[in-house]
C-alpha cells in the first residue's frame, strides 16, 4: 500500500494532466475556431492574381480603333434609343467597319443555298433546290468526317477545298501553277496573317524582328506587332499621289529602322485598306525587285482583289507578277499571299473562311506551320465550305449561273457608284479632301481642322480627329473611325468611312456629314 502522500500526489497528478489536457483541446478548437476566422480573413483580403499590373505587357499595348470607344460609345447610344432617350437623330449609322451583310448587302443565292444542304442534308431531297447546288454539297459533305460539317477538318483544311482555291488561283493567274499543299485554309485572312508574323517574329533588342507596315494601316497588323513584340516600322503612303506607295520611302523608312531592329517582313495591302488606292502592276514589280535585293519576306494582303472600282486600274496578285518576272526572283522571293471570305461581292464576314498561300517557304519553317495550325484543330467548316464555293463559283451552262452573275454583278456595280458618289459629296464640303476610291470599301478623307478644335481637344486629353469623331456621334449619330487609329502624318487629320450602307442611306449620311462639318468649322473658327 502506498502511502497517503504518494496517493495524494498521484491523484493532484492525474487532475494536472485532465487539466492540461483540457487546456490543450480548448486551445486547438480556439486556434481552429481562430483559423477558420483567420482563413475567411484571409481569403477576403487576397489580392487578385490576375491584375493590370500583372498580365502580359503586350496585350495591354494592342489597340484595335475599327472597335475602339467611337464604337464602345454608339453601342450606348443604341441602347439609349431604345430606352427611349431623345437624340438629335432617330438611329446609329454605323460606317466604322466592312461588315458588308450588316450594312444591308444581300448575301449571294447559291453560297447560300449550298450551306444550307450541307447545314442540313435532309433538304438535299427537296427540290427547291438547283442541282448544281446540290452536288456542291453533296461534294462538300462527301469530304467530311460522318458527311457532317460537324466534324473536325484536317488541321490545313478540307482537301478537295484546298484544291478548289488551287485551280481558281491558276485561273486567276493565267495558268501559274498552285500546289494545293501550300493553301492553307483560314479563320478569315486575320487569322492567317497572324499565324505568319508569328512564324517571323524572333530575337531580342537590336535582333528584334522589325515589320513594315504602310501607314495609314489596317489596326490588326499594328495590334499583332504590339501582342507579338515585334517591332513596327512605318512607311508612308502618298496622299498628294493618290496614297501610292514609292519605293523611295520604303529605303528611307528600311534604313531607319535597322539602326534599332532587324527588318525581316515587308507588309502589303492592295487594293488598300483603309486608304482604297489600287497598285499598278509597274509597283508591285518595284515592290517585290526591293524585296529581293533587301531579304525581306513579302506578306500581299489580297482580300479585296474583286474591289476594284476605277477607270484604269486593275487588281495584279503578287504572285502572278513575281512568277511573270521571272526565275531569279520567282524561285528566292518568300510570298504568304491573302484572301477571304469576308470582303468582295461575298461580305460573308460573319462566317470566317479565308486562306493563304506560301511560296518559297523552307520546308522546315513549313513543317512548323503545319503544326502551328493544328495547336487550333481546324478553322471553321462552314468558312471552309464558303471559301470551296467562292472559288468554284457556278459556271456557265449550270443552273444557278445566271441568277449568280446577276447577283455578283449587281453588288459590284452598286458598290463602284457608291464610291464615286462618296468622292463626289465629300469633295464638295470646305476642309474635306477625298482621294478617289479606287477599290476595297472605304474612303480616307483628310479633315482640315480649326486651331481652336486642336486646342480643345488637347485640352480634353484627345487626338484632335478623335474629338471630331465623337462630336459626329454624338450630333449626328454617324459613327466613323478617326484616323489617328490607322496612323497619319504628324499635323494632318483623317477619318475612315465605309461606302457599305445603302445608296439612299449613304447619301443621307454623306450630307448630313457635310451639314457637320460645316457647322464644326463654323463653331470653332
Amino acid at each position: 500500500m502506498l502511502p497517503s502522500r504518494s496517493v495524494h500526489a498521484l491523484a493532484g497528478t492525474s487532475t494536472r494532466r485532465t487539466l492540461s489536457s483540457l487546456a490543450r483541446a480548448s486551445g486547438l478548437i480556439q486556434r481552429k475556431m481562430s483559423g477558420k476566422r483567420n482563413g475567411s480573413e484571409l481569403f477576403s483580403c487576397r489580392g487578385k492574381v490576375l491584375t493590370v499590373d500583372t498580365m502580359n505587357a503586350n496585350v495591354k499595348k494592342v489597340e484595335y480603333a475599327v472597335r475602339g470607344p467611337i464604337v464602345q460609345r454608339a453601342v450606348q447610344i443604341e441602347k439609349e434609343l431604345k430606352e427611349g432617350v431623345k437624340k438629335p437623330f432617330k438611329e446609329v449609322i454605323k460606317a466604322n467597319i466592312g461588315d458588308a451583310h450588316a450594312m444591308g448587302q444581300q448575301p449571294i443565292t447559291f453560297f447560300r443555298q449550298v450551306l444550307a444542304l450541307c447545314s442540313y442534308p435532309e433538304l438535299l431531297d427537296d427540290n427547291k433546290f438547283p442541282e448544281d447546288a446540290k452536288n456542291r454539297a453533296r461534294r462538300i459533305l462527301k469530304a467530311c468526317g460522318g458527311s457532317s460539317i460537324g466534324a473536325y477538318t484536317a488541321s490545313q483544311g478540307i482537301d478537295c477545298v484546298r484544291q478548289d482555291v488551287s485551280r481558281y488561283i491558276e485561273r486567276r493567274d493565267g495558268g501559274i501553277p498552285c500546289d494545293p499543299d501550300n493553301i492553307y485554309l483560314t479563320t478569315g485572312a486575320s487569322d492567317g496573317i497572324v499565324t505568319i508574323l508569328k512564324l517571323l517574329t524572333a530575337g531580342e533588342g537590336h535582333t528584334r524582328t522589325g515589320v513594315m507596315i504602310s501607314i495609314p494601316q489596317y489596326p490588326l497588323y499594328s495590334a499583332a506587332i504590339a501582342e507579338l513584340g515585334a517591332v513596327q516600322i512605318n512607311y508612308y503612303l502618298n496622299e498628294e499621289k493618290c496614297w501610292s506607295l514609292d519605293i523611295s520611302e520604303l529605303q528611307r523608312s528600311l534604313q531607319a529602322a535597322r539602326e534599332y531592329c532587324n527588318p525581316r517582313v515587308l507588309c502589303i495591302i492592295n487594293p488598300g485598306n483603309p486608304t482604297g488606292q489600287v497598285q499598278s502592276r509597274q509597283c508591285i514589280e518595284d515592290v517585290i525587285r526591293f524585296a529581293a535585293k533587301e531579304r525581306l519576306f513579302l506578306m500581299a494582303d489580297e482580300v479585296y482583289q474583286d474591289n476594284v472600282y476605277a477607270e484604269g486600274c486593275a487588281f495584279h496578285s503578287f504572285k502572278k507578277v513575281l512568277f511573270e518576272m521571272g526565275p531569279e526572283v520567282s524561285n528566292t522571293v518568300e510570298l504568304a499571299s491573302f484572301h477571304s471570305t469576308s470582303k468582295c461581292y461575298m461580305g460573308e464576314c460573319g462566317l470566317r473562311g479565308g486562306y493563304m498561300e506560301v511560296i518559297n517557304m523552307d520546308p522546315g519553317v513549313k513543317a512548323q506551320l503545319t503544326k502551328l495550325v493544328s495547336v487550333r484543330l481546324c478553322p471553321p467548316v462552314p468558312g471552309q465550305a464558303l471559301m470551296a464555293l467562292v472559288t468554284n463559283p457556278p459556271q456557265p451552262g449550270e443552273p444557278s449561273y445566271a441568277q449568280f452573275i446577276t447577283e455578283r454583278t449587281a453588288t459590284l456595280n452598286d458598290l463602284a457608284q457608291k464610291a464615286k458618289l462618296t468622292e463626289e459629296i465629300l469633295n464638295t464640303v470646305p476642309g474635306i479632301r477625298c482621294n478617289p476610291v479606287q477599290g476595297a470599301m472605304y474612303s480616307f478623307p483628310r479633315i482640315t481642322l480649326p486651331q481652336k478644335a486642336i486646342k480643345e481637344a488637347k485640352e480634353k486629353g484627345q487626338i484632335p480627329d478623335m474629338f471630331y469623331c465623337m462630336k459626329l456621334l454624338e450630333e449626328t449619330g454617324i459613327c466613323l473611325v478617326p484616323g489617328s487609329g490607322f496612323g497619319q502624318k504628324e499635323g494632318t487629320y483623317h477619318f475612315r468611312m465605309t461606302i457599305l450602307p445603302p445608296t439612299d442611306k449613304l447619301k443621307i449620311m454623306l450630307n448630313k456629314l457635310k451639314e457637320f462639318h460645316q457647322r464644326f468649322t463654323e463653331q470653332y473658327s
